[in-house]
């Protein structure tokens, strides 16, 4: 799942974060493994596996799970890591927008996948470059609001390329352009700033807002995608307001 991913503001059931937690796991192995054989095991000169790892344990991803994982990527282990990046485009209820990322070694089952995935929770999939014009590649930084201000971010990176920040319910997001993320996330370090999570992702240009009954159909084709071994990100252009979060909240109670 991306970072830049609201639904998960919403409630969910220990039984459901358990299990999103297993999937969540693997995911992200699988990009420690990616990251380690595109650019090797060692942190100071691989960033992306810096970041990847750091997700990871934000995530609660055992020390020893993400050792073995470095292991396996660098080929210190023998093993083959063979996966492939796809980007799949669609349109959720209402129109929504949607960018499917796979991470796979079966091209053809990712696919496969995620058309019935599609198909089956009120969406269509649509032509490359339908949807993607809509979003731009942006680096993005996920920084916990409880142990410092929007303006102590601000004035960290502000000057190592940050675009802009927003206050995302207990988080800060920093949006800047793809190459700036490493300066930026290294601006953040060197003021003492911890954060959750340094990715590249795709934004949306424009947002559309939802009523709830669309965000209950959105998060269902979400939930329903996310559960796919292959899909390693989701993004969309939806966006929703306090009162209709409320009311979504209101139907875990």
């Amino acid at each position: 799942m991306s970072g830049h991913s609201k639904w998960a503001t919403t409630k969910h059931k220990k039984a459901i974060i358990d299990q999103r937690r297993a999937k969540s796991f693997a995911k992200l192995i699988k990009n420690i493994e990616v990251a380690a054989k595109i650019g090797g095991p060692d942190l100071a000169g691989n960033p992306t596996l810096q970041d990847a790892i750091q997700k990871a344990k934000k995530t609660s991803v055992p020390n020893d799970n993400i050792d073995r994982a470095v292991k396996r990527g660098a080929g210190l282990t023998g093993e083959s890591i063979e996966y492939t990046t796809i980007m799949y485009e669609g349109y959720g209820p209402n129109g929504v927008a949607f960018l499917v990322e796979c991470l796979t070694d079966n091209k053809n089952r990712a696919a496969a996948d995620v058309r019935t995935l599609m198909t089956r929770n009120g969406g269509t999939m649509a032509d490359p470059g339908s949807v993607s014009y809509n979003f731009s590649r942006k680096g993005l930084i996920v920084v916990p609001q409880e142990e410092t201000t929007e303006d102590d971010v601000l004035a960290a990176v502000l000057d190592a390329g940050a675009e802009e920040v927003q206050a995302e319910d207990d988080t800060f997001e920093i949006i800047t352009e793809a190459t700036d993320l490493v300066p930026a996330r290294t601006a953040l370090q060197e003021a003492g700033i911890d954060y959750n999570s340094a990715d590249v992702a795709f934004v949306p240009h424009l947002k559309v807002e939802i009523d709830a009954d669309t965000a209950r159909k959105v998060f269902k084709l979400i939930d329903a995608l996310d559960d796919s071994d292959d899909v390693q990100n989701i993004y969309s252009n939806f966006d929703i307001s306090p009162d209709v979060r409320a009311q979504l909240e209101d139907d875990e109670d």
